[in-house]
């Protein structure tokens, strides 16, 4: 599959470690540029020595909510490599942990802010910068605390069931020259999901039927599916990619 990404740009949100990273090797390995985001110059830079250095990879830094910082990610994506031709919307927040009954509001407003409303405005500059000319393909980064109650992240998965939703209406809204389709993981082994499997990995493994946690590798091969034309004939859709944890109703 290696080539199928030449001559490609992608955004990747959220990309210094864990799926993000994940996703942004495996567009590289499959001929992609790719610009990554993350909160720190020093954690990007070495990101980006990982893709391959800035033949292959651009990292910027800032905040995945701020529209000045939105701006100059899709300048710099255009200025460097010249296109945008996909954007994986992976930046995701869940500063709280504990029953939704006690969360604290000032948060939640924070958690809708950067993982539904943020989503949605890396979408509309893409958009509006290249892919309303040129085509292109989305995927949005959300989780299966979307599909089932998870206890202590409820809220995280509620803003992700509503991340769902922007993906189906988007798809309607923005075929056929741009498809919008998410990736929902289960527990993938990253620092993000720690709590959720810390001190426990085996006995957390051992009630998925794979018998194993994800690791971002898992989720980035299908993002790179999603977005290639394997997949041009899907839109609008979320795929489980979870170890057949569901099938257990397992979510955290």
């Amino acid at each position: 599959m290696t080539g199928r990404f030449d001559g490609r740009t992608a955004i990747v949100t959220g990309a210094s470690r864990g799926i993000g990273l994940g996703i942004a090797e495996r567009l590289v390995a499959d001929g992609a540029r790719v610009v990554i985001t993350a909160r720190k110059q020093e954690t990007l830079d070495e990101a980006v020595g990982k893709l391959g250095g800035a033949g292959h990879a651009l990292g910027v830094a800032g905040r995945a909510d701020d529209a000045e910082h939105q701006d100059e990610v899709i300048r710099q994506a255009l200025d460097t490599f010249g296109s945008v031709d996909f954007l994986v919307n992976n930046t995701g927040i869940n500063p709280t942990y504990g029953p939704m009954a006690e969360l604290d509001l000032g948060a939640a407003r924070k958690i809708v802010e950067v993982n539904c409303i943020a989503a949605v405005s890396w979408i509309q500059k893409a958009c509006a910068a290249w892919m309303n000319a040129n085509g292109g393909a989305i995927v949005n980064v959300s989780s299966v605390s979307s599909l089932r109650p998870a206890r202590n992240i409820g809220f995280y998965g509620a803003t992700k069931a509503m991340l769902n939703s922007i993906t189906e209406l988007l798809a309607l809204e923005l075929g056929p020259g741009i498809r919008v389709n998410g990736v929902a993981p289960a527990v993938v082994k990253t620092r993000f999901a720690a709590a959720l499997y810390e001190g426990r990995e085996e006995e957390t493994s051992q009630a998925y039927p794979l018998k194993r946690l994800g690791v971002p590798e898992d989720v980035g091969g299908v993002v790179a599916f999603l977005l290639s034309s394997d997949a041009a004939w899907m839109t609008g859709q979320t795929v489980v990619v979870d170890g057949g944890g569901t099938l257990m109703s397992i979510v955290e």
